[in-house]
C-alpha cells in the first residue's frame, strides 16, 4: 500500500443472477453490497435478475452505457448447468477480458474447496471504461473473490498497480 496516495471510493452496481432468489434471500448479493460499502466505495445500484442472457444483459449493458458506473459485480449464473449463462451473457459486452482474474479466483478457490472449483466459470473484462467481474454465486465464493482480489485491485494505493491507476486511459484509441 502507498500511504502517499488518496483512497479513491468508486461507483460500484452488483447483481445477483438467479432465477429464485428475491431481496430478503439474496445472501451473495448482500456480502457483495456489503464488502463494498465496508471498503469504502458506494453500491450505485443493486439490482436481481432471471438467469436469462437477455435479462442480464439488458442490467448490464445499462449499467456499462452510465458514465457514473465504474465497476459492475455480479453473482451467480456462472456454473456448467443449463440455466448457468452469466458468462456467455456478459462476454460479448467486454471491450476486453482480463483473463488473470479468473485464473487467480480458481486457484485461490482451489485452496478452500478443492477440484470443485473447475465448475467455476468466473471471469472479468472492462467495456466503455467500466470494471466487470462475475463470480460464482455462493456466498464464500463472493467473499474469496472480494477479500483475496477485487478490493485490493479496486484500491488507488495498492502498489505495484491496481486497477483503479488504468481507469483514466480505459477508453484511449
Amino acid at each position: 500500500m502507498a500511504d502517499d496516495r488518496p483512497f479513491l471510493p468508486l461507483n460500484i452496481c452488483v447483481l445477483t443472477v438467479s432465477d429464485s432468489r428475491t431481496e430478503a434471500d439474496d445472501v451473495s448479493g448482500k456480502v457483495l453490497q456489503s464488502a463494498v460499502t465496508d471498503a469504502g466505495h458506494r453500491c450505485h445500484e443493486k439490482a436481481i435478475v432471471r438467469d436469462d442472457k437477455y435479462a442480464i444483459r439488458a442490467v448490464v449493458s445499462r449499467w456499462i452505457a452510465d458514465p457514473q458506473v465504474d465497476v459492475i459485480i455480479s453473482t451467480g449464473g456462472t456454473g456448467i448447468t443449463g440455466r448457468d449463462g452469466t458468462p456467455e451473457a456478459v462476454r460479448p459486452l467486454l471491450d476486453k477480458e482480463i483473463e488473470g482474474f479468473g485464473e487467480t479466483f480458481r486457484m485461490l478457490s482451489y485452496q478452500e474447496i478443492g477440484t470443485s472449483t473447475l465448475q467455476s466459470r468466473a471471469l472479468s473484462g472492462v467495456a466503455n471504461g467500466t470494471y466487470l467481474f462475475v463470480l460464482p454465486g455462493s456466498s464464500g465464493a463472493c467473499r474469496t473473490a472480494w477479500s483475496k482480489v477485487i478490493v485490493s485491485q479496486l484500491d488507488n494505493r495498492t502498489l505495484p498497480c491496481n486497477l483503479v491507476m488504468l481507469m483514466p486511459r480505459l477508453k484511449e484509441v
